[in-house]
């Protein structure tokens, strides 16, 4: 199920920065899960320096705001690859935005923005104390998934890390397709719920 896109209304975006990395991280965690308020929560938190990503690339305020709302129908679907990524919170999300943005103006091949101009535009690099902020996220999350079964958190790593399908994974692990999607909604939980510890 996807969100309703009308909630994207540009006008209630809100700036970034009220929410520090922990919150923003622990937001994904939550649409991963389907969430719907903790998705609203996030759109309001970081909606407004999305589409200034978008703005940037496309040089063209209406189809940075409907890119916006494609950038967030794609964050709540793929919220969960977040989980297991390197990268802090904000950067994720603006490498969803940006790349987006790229595509777009690949597929309308009309020139608005130099491609390769779009390219250079730099993920915005965290302040020192930003980068200690999300080092630690990251590594919360690697023990978090540490907490999981061995297999468990293998089988995390594989899909959301590494891509594999969930069949792939259940012919590995020998489990049929449906105990993989457990095994991975389930490990998902705990790992919102060690984060929220």
């Amino acid at each position: 199920m996807e969100p309703r896109t009308s909630a994207f209304a540009t006008g209630s975006q809100t700036p970034a920065g009220s929410a520090g990395p922990q919150d923003i991280v622990k937001l994904i965690v939550r649409t991963s899960m389907k969430d719907r308020a903790a998705f609203d929560l996030l759109y309001r938190h970081t909606s407004a320096k999305l589409f200034g990503v978008c703005l940037r690339v496309l040089n063209d305020r209406a189809e940075a705001e409907e890119a916006l709302q494609e950038v967030f129908v794609k964050i709540w679907m793929k919220a969960d690859r977040f989980a297991v990524s390197d990268l802090s919170p904000i950067s994720w999300l603006v490498a969803v935005a940006r790349n987006h943005a790229i595509d777009r103006v690949r597929q309308r091949r009309r020139a608005t923005v130099d491609i390769d101009e779009a390219l250079d535009i730099a993920d915005p690099a965290p302040d020192p104390e930003a980068a200690v902020a999300a080092g630690g996220e990251t590594q919360r999350i690697h023990l978090c998934l540490d907490e999981l079964e061995k297999d468990r958190a293998e089988a995390v790593r594989g899909a959301y890390l590494r891509g594999e399908s969930y069949a792939e994974l259940a012919e590995r692990y020998r489990v049929p397709l449906n105990t993989m999607r457990t095994w991975l909604r389930r490990s998902l939980l705990k790992l919102r719920e060690c984060l929220e510890r």
